[in-house]
């Protein structure tokens, strides 16, 4: 795959993502709930920045399930009820949230590592999508074997193709109703010469040849995203020393057309306990969402003030400039 390279600076002072912004970034109207079920999964990714494996036991309560359920059925201005983890299928909850969604017309993401169909008491997963209409997004950070395997683990690339071929016989990718999308993430830097993530769109149209003429495999769309230096990720980066030039890079490449897009201004980012983030990357770093009088919010909050709209202001920290370098980089991949 072919990027664009810059080079990164050798002075790795730069401002504040704060201060680059010059105020406090704001929240818009809550539109998508995004649920984190819980940190067990079939896989232990490298780039995984909710640091999830198969040794991981944490998950969402009962009581949080059933909070988390009465906000999807009393809240109409939820449009989107996106479901992640670990593997989101693995853990309390998914199918009785999923449900409760798709029972109040909301749009239902379900963001899949694939493999998890193949894994004993989850091989009736692609049907089961295909009858709620979930919308399923695919990690499937490269269209090659050998990078496939590397960042995820061997046998994943296969497993995932015979994932996507059995999705796309039930409608995924052809059925309108039915949409299968697929995320890039780059691989980690070895040294300075860090590139920005590549053009979504030429990246895209790249992946559809490709797996159309290898693997007779359609999608609808391409996610390209940028890899934060979060959990898994940023450890990487510190035992490489390249946490502090990787963060001027990105600041150095800020694009201020991509702030009215960022996916934490709409959204609320959930854990498996309740507690209420900006997005999945601030509750990785334990950073919770605070209302007006700087109290840390919890879904029990909401429910008891019958409103969603109780955060005035995102936390941020040096990180999102990943999400504004070049393009930007969101959940739903670039945002200009």
């Amino acid at each position: 795959m072919v990027t664009s390279t810059v080079q990164a600076p050798q002075s790795y002072a730069f401002p504040s993502f704060e201060e680059r912004l010059e105020g406090p970034l704001t929240k818009t109207q809550i539109t998508t709930l995004q649920i984190n079920l819980g940190r067990k999964c079939n896989l232990a990714c490298a780039h995984c920045h909710v640091e999830a494996g198969p040794r991981r036991t944490e998950e969402l309560s009962e009581y949080a399930c059933d909070q988390l359920v009465e906000l999807i059925e009393r809240f109409d201005q939820i449009q989107t009820v996106d479901m992640t983890g670990g593997a989101p299928e693995m853990n309390y909850g998914f199918r009785p949230i999923l449900e409760a969604a798709r029972r109040r017309g909301k749009k239902v993401i379900v963001r899949s590592n694939l493999t998890i169909y193949f894994v004993d008491g989850f091989g009736d997963l692609p049907e089961y999508f295909a009858k709620h209409q979930a919308h399923v997004v695919a990690s499937l950070p490269c269209y090659l074997q050998d990078n496939v395997d590397k960042m995820r683990g061997h046998g994943v690339f296969d497993n995932s193709i015979k994932a996507l071929q059995w999705l796309n016989k039930l409608g995924y990718g052809s059925d309108p109703n039915l949409n299968i999308d697929l995320v890039y993430n780059p691989p980690f830097p070895m040294s300075e010469d860090f590139s920005l993530t590549p053009d979504q769109v030429g990246l895209q149209a790249a992946y559809k040849k490709h797996l159309k003429e290898h693997f007779d495999i359609v999608f609808n769309q391409l996610y390209a995203i940028t890899n934060l230096p979060v959990g898994r990720s940023k450890r990487y980066f510190e035992r490489s020393g390249l946490l502090n030039p990787y963060l001027r890079f990105l600041s150095d490449n800020f694009n201020g057309v991509t702030v009215p897009g960022l996916m934490c201004r709409s959204q609320l980012s959930v854990d498996y306990h309740g507690n209420v983030f900006d997005c999945d990357f601030t509750q990785m770093e334990d950073m919770p969402a605070l209302n007006e009088t700087g109290k840390a919010l919890k879904v029990a909050d909401f429910l008891e003030a019958d409103s969603l709209d109780l955060i005035k202001t995102v936390q941020t920290d040096d990180y999102c400039y990943g999400c504004t370098a070049g393009c930007g980089s969101s959940c739903g991949g670039s945002l200009t």
